[in-house]
């Protein structure tokens, strides 16, 4: 008989979850043979996860540029997590090449679905210069919006960028966030 595609979707929540469940208990192998045939399926939370497990070296020997890979996949499809992350290394170069454009295209796409640590970098990117044209106005409203969505350190990087900005600047950032 045919599997219908409800029973195929069961099937791998179970298998993500027996997956999530061998990673707490701390079988990185068993959570990485069932995340990795998912994950080759597009399945983009075990991508995310298949991430995780090469950064850290849980199950499998660590290895970034196989991170990046699985990071990449799923942050394609839009995981925002995997997006931030994404970010951060091309900011941070070392596994992949240090590229602020490229940082600045991933941290945007997570932003843009409300993640704080993205809205965050985003905003300290504009306020620098690095990988778009500094922009004040843009970096305030990016950092007000991390302050919203709860990051701890966006609001003293909007005090410092709000220091080099005319009140007119200030109250464009606000009508724009």
């Amino acid at each position: 008989s045919d599997v219908c595609s409800s029973d195929l979707s069961a099937a791998f929540a179970d298998d993500f979850q027996d997956g999530l469940d061998s990673s707490n208990k701390g079988d990185f192998k068993t959570a990485y043979r069932l995340w990795f045939t998912l994950a080759e399926q597009g399945h983009i939370k075990a991508q995310y996860n298949l991430g995780l497990t090469y950064a850290k070296g849980q199950g499998v020997p660590q290895d970034y540029k196989e991170a990046v890979r699985w990071y990449r996949l799923a942050a394609e499809q839009g995981h925002i997590k995997a997006q931030n992350y994404l970010g951060v290394m091309y900011y941070d170069g070392g596994v992949v090449l240090q590229d602020y454009k490229e940082a600045v295209k991933w941290y945007r796409l997570a932003a843009e679905q409300g993640d704080a640590g993205a809205q965050h970098s985003l905003g300290l990117m504009y306020s620098t210069g690095r990988g778009v044209l500094q922009d004040y106005a843009l970096a305030h409203m990016w950092l007000n919006l991390a302050v919203f969505n709860g990051s701890e350190y966006a609001q003293s990087s909007r005090n410092k960028v709000q220091q080099d900005m005319t009140p007119s600047q200030i109250e464009k950032a606000q009508e724009m966030a």
